[in-house]
């Protein structure tokens, strides 16, 4: 077929594809950082330090919840793509019928739990009382979304398998218009404050998982959605859930992680809290430019794999590998250059800028390690191991982080000895994601 012709991933230049194919998945991320940036960067400005300190504080656990919906998808997007690259045609109907179905199962569990336990998971990270209800009024607002985000990166998932990354970044870069709209006439025009941001990122959450599912329903290809076929296949859900419920929990159990070290933060002034809130718009930024070519790899690998080109299957982690570590450390060192500038669209309180440089100094020149961390990950998990890769994840970077918080951070109880845990936790899990890589490829790969 002449659409999978263009979606083949497993011929031609894997540098020059992979460039291209990663380019919108890049745009794609970083117009969701921009709904979330958009909502702190508007509050901040419009509505005061106080109202950014609140929204700012549900930054950990919105992470948990809307990284369990990535995690999950990047379980359809290795499924997927290793029935396309292997032209099975049932497989690949069965995968994405079913993994709809789950998508939107997932996503309003998490809805519920989410509003039910906002409060709890907020006093237990010792939120600022000045800080907890504005806090508590926005995330419970903002999860009404998480059922559409599971169904628009179920839809991500899907194209970006076929080799299609385009279109979702159409849609989505409409949402993201309105986004921004409506955050601007919710809080400038109508008075409104965290509710404001909440809502407006809420309905354009909406807005592309609806254009999303159209688009799938519309296609003519072997990955068009069907009304009358939308049904779970245990065996399919089966390998879906092998991949994703580990990758979900990694980013939840990250993000759990993370919530000491948001405790530690908040064990400072209320000043410290707004200026790393508004610095950690930095990490979702890079991060997710990082993550366009840990998706690629999970898309190439899996294609080859599916085809049997071992070869190819190789060379794609590699590539991978490098595109994310260079694009990490570029941008890491322009954050430490322009760092005030890049606060200044969030804050114009020169305290909390000040404050916010504090993070982005270590963090600029830390964030192309995590590169040899997450894109073996991703190379693992296209081979279709999820779980120990996961394992190893939690001791290496979670656990380990939690252990810093309580022995070097209460030791010398800074700021810096605070951060500096996320370079050493990335160096540990690393080094013992490569040595379990090179085995399950030797074995399921070389060996094969």
């Amino acid at each position: 077929m002449e659409t999978q012709k263009r979606g083949d991933l497993t011929t031609g230049s894997i540098g020059k594809k992979m460039l291209f194919f990663s380019l919108p998945l890049m745009a794609s991320n970083l117009l969701q950082v921009l709904f979330n940036m958009a909502d702190i960067a508007v509050v901040g400005q419009f509505a005061g330090s106080s109202a950014l300190g609140s929204v700012g504080s549900t930054t950990t656990l919105v992470g948990m919840f809307t990284g369990a919906l990535i995690g999950m998808g990047g379980g359809i997007n290795v499924l997927a793509a290793r029935y396309f690259g292997a032209r099975d045609k049932k497989g690949t109907e069965e995968t994405i019928h079913t993994a709809l179905l789950l998508s939107i199962l997932i996503g309003g569990a998490l809805l519920l739990a989410g509003v039910l336990f906002s409060r709890p998971i907020l006093e237990l990270l010792k939120t600022k009382p000045e800080l907890l209800e504005g806090a508590v009024l926005y995330i419970r607002i903002y999860f009404m979304g998480l059922p559409a985000l599971a169904v628009y990166n179920f839809g991500n998932a899907v194209f970006s398998a076929a080799g299609d990354t385009k279109r979702p970044l159409f849609y989505l870069g409409f949402a993201g218009i309105v986004n921004i709209c409506l955050n601007l006439f919710f809080v400038v025009s109508c008075g409104m404050a965290e509710e404001g941001v909440a809502l407006a990122s809420v309905i354009s959450q909406y807005i592309s998982a609806v254009l999303i599912l159209a688009a799938l329903f519309r296609s003519r290809e072997d990955y068009k959605l069907r009304l009358g076929r939308l049904r779970i296949h245990k065996e399919k859900a089966r390998l879906i859930l092998q991949i994703g419920v580990p990758s979900a929990m990694q980013n939840a159990i990250f993000q759990i992680a993370n919530l000491f070290i948001q405790v530690g933060v908040n064990s400072f002034s209320a000043t410290m809290v707004a200026g790393n809130s508004a610095a950690a718009n930095a990490d979702a930024l890079i991060y997710d430019v990082m993550a366009a070519f840990y998706m690629a790899c999970g898309s190439f690998m899996g294609q080859n794999y599916g085809a049997g080109k071992k070869k190819r299957v190789m060379r794609s982690y590699l590539i991978s590998l490098a595109y994310s570590f260079g694009i990490g450390t570029a941008m890491g060192f322009l954050l430490v250059f322009f760092g005030e500038g890049f606060l200044s669209l969030f804050t114009s309180d020169p305290a909390v800028i000040d404050a916010g440089m504090k993070r982005l100094t270590i963090m600029g020149f830390s964030y192309g390690i995590s590169a040899f961390m997450d894109a073996t990950i991703a190379a693992s998990r296209a081979l279709g191991k999820s779980l120990i890769p996961t394992v190893i994840v939690i001791l290496g970077s979670c656990v380990f982080r939690v252990i810093w918080v309580y022995t070097v951070f209460a030791y010398f109880r800074t700021i810096p000895s605070l951060y500096l845990l996320y370079v050493f936790s990335w160096t540990i899990t690393a080094a013992a994601e490569i040595l379990y890589f090179k085995k399950v490829y030797r074995t399921q790969v070389t060996l094969a």
